[in-house]
Parts: structure tokens; sequence; C-alpha cells
């Protein structure tokens, strides 16, 4: 019987010691083998685009372009490519807005060892992969309205300490319109105050310390 052929992927993630780590992992299993490594969202673009891998696991957080950028151009170039998103962040919005950039599966870094190689051959296989826990909190907040881009950002300097009238200066804009979009963000998020907001949107990955 000839040998099953193996699972070409690439990996991306700016941080050297976890692309070894996950290369080990992969390393172990005889119908996978690594086609390319991409430190940033351009190489892993660029790579996707020479490669043509099955399966490519692609980090959110690097430099020069950023995963779901990455995801975005990849999927406008190959709309049939399997991209897994390997990320340190669990709250469903980064999981909400990788799926929607075209991503068929979402896992957490810390369960890597555990759950990737089973990830891998369900995305292969035309599956989708998303953690139970992280299915959860999606479905709960399936009718939740969305912060837009700038909301976050105002958010993302309120978390820093800014009042609302340095945030407006930040911005250039009026203090009253600060007011009003963090007014919509408490709504939104059902928070009680700014502090409580802050920690919602921490927890749900709208922003990060």
């Amino acid at each position: 019987m000839s040998p099953s052929p193996s699972i070409r992927l690439l990996m991306a993630d700016d941080h050297p010691l976890m692309r070894e780590g996950i290369a080990a992992v992969l390393a172990r299993q005889p119908d996978m083998t690594v086609a390319g490594e991409a430190a940033n969202g351009v190489e892993a673009v660029a790579l996707h685009e020479q490669l043509r891998p099955d399966v490519t696991l692609m980090d959110l957080q690097m430099p020069r372009m950023d995963g779901l950028q990455a995801i975005t151009q990849i999927r406008q170039r190959s709309p049939q490519a399997r991209i897994l998103v390997l990320t340190t962040y669990q709250g469903d919005f980064q999981a909400w807005r990788a799926l929607k950039s075209g991503a068929c599966g979402y896992l957490v870094k810390t369960a890597i060892r555990t759950t990737l190689v089973d990830a891998i051959r369900t995305a292969h296989g035309g599956g989708r992969w998303v953690p139970a826990d992280v299915a959860v909190d999606l479905a709960r907040h399936a009718g939740d309205e969305m912060l837009t881009d700038r909301e976050i950002e105002v958010l993302r300097h309120i978390a820093q300490g800014h009042s609302n009238k340095e945030v407006g200066a930040l911005l250039s804009v009026a203090e009253e319109t600060i007011k009003a979009r963090m007014k919509s963000i408490l709504l939104k998020l059902n928070a009680r105050d700014r502090t409580h907001a802050v920690t919602i949107a921490v927890q749900r990955g709208l922003i990060q310390l």
C-alpha cells in the first residue's frame, strides 16, 4: 500500500520559538510536512502564492501585516485556501473577525499540543475547528451589535487611562463626540461604566492591555 500524501503546511508566526515548537509537534506526524515559514503577514501572502500549501497556520499579531489582513489577501487570491488561526487571545471577537475574514478554524496557542494535529486534519478535510468554549461565546454574542473600529480605538485609549477630553485631543475630535461614542460602547457591551467596559473588552479580545 502506498503511503498517504503529506498535508503541506505553511506556518506564519513572528516568534521563531513558536514556529520551532509547532514544527516539533508536526515532525512526529507521518502525513504532514512543513513547506514554508513566514515571520509576518507580507511573507505569508507571498509564500502562500508560491507554495500553495494545503493548510496555513496563521498568527494574528504580526509585524508589517497582521494575520487578519493576510487571511483576507490570501483568500482573495485563493478562495479555497484553508487557514487555521493560532492566537494567544481566546475572546470571541478575535474569533469572529478571523472566521469572517475566511479562516476555517481558530486555535488558542496554549492548547496547540493537544489539538493542533486534529485541527489540521479537520481543516484539510474541509471542516471547521472552533474550541467549544469559544463557540459558546460566539453563540452568546451572535446577536450583539459589534463595536466599530473607531469605538474600539476610543476604548483602547480609555484603557490607557485617558479622559474623554484627552482622547478627543488624540483623535482630533470634540470631547462631546467621545462622550457619545462612550455611551454607544457602554450600551453595546452592556457595561456599567468605563472600567467595566474595558474589562469586558479585554475578556472578549476587543483590545489588549
